[in-house]
Parts: C-alpha cells; sequence; structure tokens
C-alpha cells in the first residue's frame, strides 16, 4: 500500500521508526510536512503569512496514499485533525491512524472524530503493521494490539494494551530518508539509544505513558536500550550517507542512566563516529567520571532538569525525589568538566513556595549554566499535574476540556492561571535573570537579584530576556539556536519561493549511494 505520514515543525522518530518498518515489508512510503513556521512564537499574522497547509495537501493529493498517518502532540493535533478531514474530501476512501502522545493521553476523545479511522494508544510499531494488514484484508471488527477503532455497526473496538516492547535491536534503525527532502538532516541528527524512563514526574507523559499497559504484573521493563552495536552501526550508516553530519542529537529521557552502558558505547563512540553530540542526564544519573566520559567522547552539551529547587515541594508535588545536593554536585561535575550545561527551570508550579525561586537563583548564580531555559507551567493531558490544577481550581473544566482537544497549548508564557498580578512580576523577574545570567560574571550575578530588577515593567523583562537569551546562545555556538534559526531561513526561503512558484532549494547533500544497501548491510552484521 501507499502510506503518507503527516508531520509538523521537525522530524519525529516515532514516524521515522514506522516508516522503516512499512518499508521493510514492502510498502511504499513518503511525507507530507508542514514547517509550522511561527506557530511557536505565537504571532498570527507571520502564521498566516507563511501557513504552508495547502502545500501539504496538495502533496497528499499528489500521493494518493491508501492510509494517512499521524503522530500528534497537543499543539499539533487540531491542525492533524484539519488535514485529515481535508484529505477525506480529496480521497474519501483513504484511511487515517492516530498515533503520538496526545493521542495516547486521550484516546476515547479522538477515536471519536469522524476524521480518525484508527487511534494507537502507547507504542506503535506491531500495532500500526496489524493496522495496515486489517486495511489490507478489509477487516473492520477483530481488535489490534494497542489500538481503538470504530468498527461499521458504531461500536468501540479495543484491543489489548500490550506490555512494552523489550527487544529494540530487531526494529530498523532510525535512518532519515523520508526527512531529506523536507528538513536539515545534515544540521541535526537525532536518536534514541533507549526508550523510558525512571521517573514519574507529575508534568510529564512518562507519568501515565509507563502505566498504559492493561497486564500491570507483566508489562515488562519500562527502561530499555538498545545494544551497543545496534546504535554504532546505525550512526555508521547515517554518517557514510550524509555528507556533512554537524551534531548528533541523542533524545533519550536520562541517556547516562546505565553506567556500564555508557562507557561502553562512549569508547566506541569516539572511534568510530566523532561527531559532537549533545543529550540529557539527571541529577541522580551524573558524576565526575560520566562527565569526563562524555566531554572525551565529544559530547558539548548536556541537558538537565532542575525545575524547582524545593526539596519537599519537588518530592511531594512534582515526584522528583533528588536533592538539591545531587543538583549541586550534577552541575559541578558537568562544569569541571568542560561541558555546556543546559537547564529546564519551571515557572508557576500549582503551590510551589516562591522562596524556591530564590534558591534557584542562588544554585545558578554559584553553578552558572551556559544556558537556562524558562518554561511557564504547561498543564499536559493526562498527566497528574493537570489532575492537581483542576483539583485546586487553578484549571476549569473548560479549559481541560480544550487541552485535551488541543485547542489552547500554552508552554513559553503562560502567567495565565496566576491570578496575582505580584507573583506574576516577580517571576518575570526571575525568567529575566534566569536568562540573562549566563552572560554575566560570577561577583555580578551574586549581587543581581529579583529585587534589583522589579521594577522593569513586565513587557520588557520579556523582551531582555529574549535578546541575552539570543546573543548567549549564538555566542556558545548553541546548537538549538544555530538550528533553529537555519530551519527557519531554509523554510521561509522555500515557503517564498513556491509562492513565487520557483525551484524550491533541497536541504542535503547525500551521497550517492543506497541507504537500503547500508542498512541490510549494518543489520546483517549485528545478527551475524
Amino acid at each position: 500500500m501507499k502510506i503518507t505520514f503527516v508531520a509538523s515543525g521537525s522530524e519525529q522518530l516515532g514516524i521515522t521508526l514506522l516508516a522503516n518498518i512499512a518499508r521493510e515489508h514492502g510498502h511504499e512510503v513518503s511525507l507530507a510536512f508542514s514547517a509550522a513556521l511561527f506557530k511557536d512564537l505565537g504571532i498570527p499574522r507571520l502564521i498566516h503569512m507563511f501557513d504552508d497547509t495547502p502545500y501539504v495537501l496538495e502533496k497528499i493529493r499528489e500521493e494518493q496514499p491508501d492510509v494517512l498517518a499521524f503522530s500528534a502532540l497537543t499543539a499539533s493535533y487540531q491542525w492533524m485533525l484539519l488535514i485529515a478531514r481535508e484529505a477525506k474530501k480529496i480521497l474519501p476512501n483513504v484511511k487515517t491512524v492516530f498515533g503520538g502522545v496526545h493521542v495516547s493521553a486521550v484516546p476515547e476523545n479522538v477515536v471519536v472524530k469522524p476524521e480518525v479511522d484508527y487511534v494507537v494508544v502507547g507504542e506503535g510499531e506491531y500495532a500500526f503493521m496489524d493496522i495496515l494488514n486489517a486495511i489490507a484484508s478489509g477487516d473492520h471488527y477483530t481488535p489490534i494490539q494497542n489500538t481503538r477503532f470504530i468498527n461499521p455497526k458504531g461500536e468501540l473496538v479495543r484491543g489489548v494494551q500490550k506490555g512494552f516492547n523489550q527487544e529494540l535491536d530487531v526494529l530498523p534503525y532510525y535512518t532519515k530518508e523520508l526527512w531529506e527532502n523536507d528538513t536539515l538532516v545534515e544540521d541535526f541528527c537525532i536518536t534514541m539509544a533507549s526508550r523510558g524512563c525512571p521517573y514519574r514526574c507529575t508534568f510529564c507523559f512518562n507519568n501515565f505513558f509507563a502505566e498504559l499497559p492493561d497486564d500491570k504484573k507483566n508489562k515488562g521493563k519500562y527502561v530499555r536500550a538498545r545494544s551497543v552495536e545496534h546504535v554504532i552501526d546505525e550512526l555508521k550508516t547515517v554518517k557514510s550517507r550524509y555528507a556533512h553530519v554537524k551534531w548528533i542529537d541523542f533524545e533519550d529521557d536520562i541517556f547516562t542512566v546505565n553506567k556500564p552502558w555508557l562507557k561502553e558505547f562512549l569508547i566506541r563512540y569516539k572511534e568510530e563516529i566523532d561527531i559532537p553530540f549533545q543529550c540529557l542526564t539527571h541529577p541522580r544519573y551524573m558524576d565526575d567520571e560520566m562527565a569526563t566520559w562524555l566531554k572525551e567522547a565529544g559530547c558539548q552539551w548536556v541537558q538537565i532538569g532542575v525545575q524547582t529547587m524545593d526539596e519537599e515541594f519537588k518530592n511531594q508535588n512534582l515526584k522528583r525525589y533528588e536533592k538539591s545536593s545531587h543538583i549541586d554536585k550534577a552541575m559541578s561535575a558537568m562544569i569541571k568538566a568542560g561541558l555546556k550545561v543546559k537547564v529546564d527551570h519551571m515557572l508557576g508550579l500549582p503551590g510551589e513556595p516562591m522562596e524556591a525561586q530564590e534558591l534557584a537563583r542562588q544554585l545558578y548564580a554559584e553553578h552558572c549554566p551556559a544556558r537556562i531555559q524558562v518554561f511557564w507551567t504547561c498543564f499536559l493531558p493526562g498527566t497528574e499535574l493537570l489532575k492537581e490544577g483542576i483539583e485546586k481550581g487553578i484549571v476549569s473544566k473548560e479549559q481541560e476540556e480544550r487541552l485535551n482537544e488541543g485547542i489552547d497549548f500554552f508552554f513559553f508564557n503562560n502567567p495565565d492561571n496566576i491570578k496575582d498580578p505580584m507573583q506574576i512580576r516577580i517571576y518575570q523577574g526571575y525568567e529575566m535573570l534566569f536568562k540573562i545570567y549566563p552572560l554575566l560574571p560570577k561577583n555580578i550575578r551574586k549581587k543581581l537579584t529579583e529585587k534589583s530588577v522589579r521594577w522593569i515593567p513586565g513587557a520588557l523583562k520579556k523582551w531582555v530576556g529574549i535578546l541575552a537569551d539570543i546573543i548567549n546562545a549564538l555566542r556558545n555556538k548553541n546548537p538549538d539556536m544555530i538550528s533553529y534559526l537555519r530551519y527557519y531561513a531554509f523554510h521561509c526561503t522555500n515557503h517564498l519561493l513556491r509562492k513565487m512558484r520557483l525551484p524550491t532549494m533541497k536541504p542535503s547533500t547525500i551521497k550517492p549511494v543506497s541507504l537500503l544497501q547500508e542498512v541490510d548491510a549494518a543489520r546483517k552484521n549485528i545478527r551475524a
């Protein structure tokens, strides 16, 4: 069959994997991609000006797929429903499959949508193939694992929610053939060496995703790793295909969770791959040895979540059980090793004492990260944090419904649920401080407190923070920011070229060799 995957904003590893599995089974795959320009910045005029939805629909019309597949986040869900509706007008017989984090959080909301034919909940690599087989055979009644759908009689069919896949090495590599014409693959090659997280932070999708299987006793390990050999051979394949890969981005929830695996992998990575990379870690999974290994292997940036520095609050309300001393030691180890540290910090957590912001300020003044990424608290569907927000009256029932439907979504700048104007003003002061701190010497950081900037208007604080963040990112050659700016330059230019009916630019320089031949050879080597 012909399968077209619909994606928005960036490569999604789930789509990459499903496309490669489908291709291995003889299906023809293609991509209908939206650059989603300016949606992350929330600028309506520019969003409208650079809306590429017509091109996405035209791509679907050209491909004439039998199946359209979507992996939805809360922010992209409504747009994907729109694409599915319009696509069914163009191709009345096309079947739509919806999966992804948002869908897994609220499957009962999604399965009833008339433009949605199948809903995949949780891990979908085996479910997706079962769905394709059911479509091919015309079977609209037999339950499918990890899947829900409405049969021709109007009845909900719910397949058993299976345990987590324990054999990751049998799956294809995250090779990038699907994305080559639409994303800057060589700028930032993303992959994952493992799945799952040992923690259940109340604001994170792992909070509910880890509990999806029906059989709780036999759901299998949630934290699972691919073999070192499997990851290295994938990266060899990528390196041999793309001429100028600048960065490898490991998107594992905690890349350093298995110390023996990490040591073996980093030795081989340096010897056989030797491309700058970045990864994510956790205060409980970082020490002097691991920081040194990462640096020696070519790691340049490490991202770590701090979120709040109030131990009692984070233990009781966020299910984060690290101590402040763990954060202090982890940051000290990484900075001492010469790694550039990116910190995630949250503002406006329900019930958090304001003193927690001052404790964080003191930490950042002493052990200043290369970048502090500040997020206003975001209530995500399916999470305990959203339930708590509803119970405390912070989130209304109407807001919950709009979140579950993907109508409202806020991330970077959302003080809306905080009622006290002074509290908002104080938070805005800390937000600005955290963004300018990496530009300041230590003696000034220690003296510059929230009270020092409280007099500055909120709008000005925001723009000072944004400007400081951009300057700091460029000064530090932060790959996220550089890739982001190149992404916008590339896609804005192509959008204007399309408007003028001129040929568009191609993003990648690809060596003239068959990707499938490389993949087959590498996988045969592993099996041998």
